[in-house]
């Protein structure tokens, strides 16, 4: 494996090129970047540039895409590890997992991840300054939830289990409070509980969370600040609808969408991120408590159902998994997930990239492979469109560059700088 840290002008040639907007693939094609880890061209090697002494990286007929997203991760955890198991380790131990799971996503071919629960906005200094190597992140910090909701899992004698997880707002004036605990805190985004959810032992995923007049002020206090985005935890229809009436940005999860959530999401532009790897790969009954069980059991054909729904809608979709619910480091499954219910894998695929892009709102940067975008890219055995799955694999990701530094290379010797 070759891991570089520092940039160097690139040429990827002998590629077959899915650039992330949706257009069809280009065969035999060739990316440059430049020294400064920005894309110079991309496009058919007949009309490439010469090149200039740039390091030729031979993708061998490779598929090469852009950089992909996870719009929905909780990296401070591991898989089915309760928040309250972190309260019991040593905070160093905390940090060193915590650094394996951001190098494992990245290997993945995840370049840029969404933390919404969890993560110290250290951990986004740390990949910013080359500390650690991981996607680049941004993270909510902390869970607004009002007292007794999704993300309030304190025992009766107030001892929190949620290892500071979660930010407690039971009125409107308190929610204004939370958004600035969690910006102070270093927040790039605010999340907010719409409703109930599975995995606490409290609520249902039909109960409503955060009241509408809650959640407008939390929208309002984040616009006031920076106009950062707000993400919902929203699985039952009554808070779902709750939320875009609020203004939030995204819906995550979004088990129980309907009709009239899905148009009103349209109107105003709100995303979705379904997070179907909870449904398909989140379920075991030798590892969940058995009320998650029963609810995850009860939920699973109607998240199905709505989900496939909100595609054929032409719902605006993003990627993401809640890795920790199910498996870090095998989050392009979930494109596998999507075209199950009926994305098309072309489409799938601009979910993961520049839909994603689009709800972080850095498209005009990242989530497409073309000249003067930052160069994310990866490079992947096999054919995505004819077999979604090949990306799930992280085996199948040979080859990832992330701002212009080669951080995964397993090309053959020939093909390797």
């Amino acid at each position: 494996m070759t891991d570089t840290t520092t940039r160097t002008a690139l040429r990827v040639h002998n590629a077959r090129l899915i650039d992330g907007t949706g257009s069809s693939p280009v065969d035999d094609a060739v990316v440059s970047i430049d020294a400064q880890g920005t894309i110079t061209y991309a496009g058919p090697a007949a009309t490439a540039p010469p090149a200039g002494g740039e390091r030729a990286v031979d993708a061998g007929g490779r598929t090469v895409l852009p950089g992909f997203f996870d719009c929905h991760v909780h990296l401070a955890y591991a898989q089915g590890s309760p928040p309250s198991r972190r309260a019991e380790l040593d905070p160093v131990l905390v940090t060193l997992d915590t650094a394996a799971r951001l190098r494992q996503t990245l290997d993945a071919g995840i370049t840029t991840a969404r933390d919404l629960g969890g993560l110290s906005a250290g951990f986004r200094t740390a990949v910013e300054t080359g500390r650690v190597v991981g996607p680049r992140l941004h993270t909510a910090v902390r869970i607004i939830s009002h007292t007794g909701g999704h993300a309030d899992v304190r025992l009766p004698d107030g001892t929190d289990l949620s290892a500071g997880m979660s930010e407690i707002a039971d009125d409107t004036d308190a929610a204004r409070l939370a958004v600035r605990r969690v910006l102070r805190d270093g927040a790039d985004l605010v999340k907010v509980c719409a409703t109930g959810g599975m995995g606490s032992p409290y609520d249902d995923p039909d109960d409503e969370g955060l009241l509408e007049e809650e959640i407008r002020a939390v929208v309002d206090e984040a616009r006031r600040h920076g106009d950062k985005p707000v993400a919902a935890h929203a699985q039952g229809n009554a808070g779902i609808l709750n939320a875009i009436r609020g203004g939030v940005t995204s819906i995550e999860h979004g088990y129980g969408l309907d009709e009239r959530a899905l148009d009103m999401a349209g109107e105003q532009g709100v995303f979705v991120v379904p997070t179907l790897s909870t449904v398909y790969a989140g379920i075991n009954r030798d590892t969940m408590p058995d009320y998650h069980y029963q609810k995850k059991v009860r939920w699973s054909g109607t998240t199905k159902e709505n989900i496939a729904r909100a595609i054929e809608y032409g719902a605006r979709i993003a990627l993401g998994t809640d890795a920790a619910v199910g498996p870090h480091g095998v989050n392009l499954m979930e494109l596998s997930y999507l075209v199950d219910l009926g994305m098309d894998p072309m489409d799938a695929i601009v979910a993961g990239t520049r839909t994603s892009a689009e709800l972080l709102g850095i498209a005009d940067r990242l989530g497409t492979l073309a000249a003067g975008r930052t160069a994310d890219l990866v490079v992947c055995d096999g054919d995505p469109l004819t077999d979604i799955g090949v990306l799930g694999d992280p085996a199948n990701i040979v080859c990832v560059v992330q701002d212009g530094v080669v951080r995964k290379d397993l090309l053959p010797t020939e093909g390797r700088l």
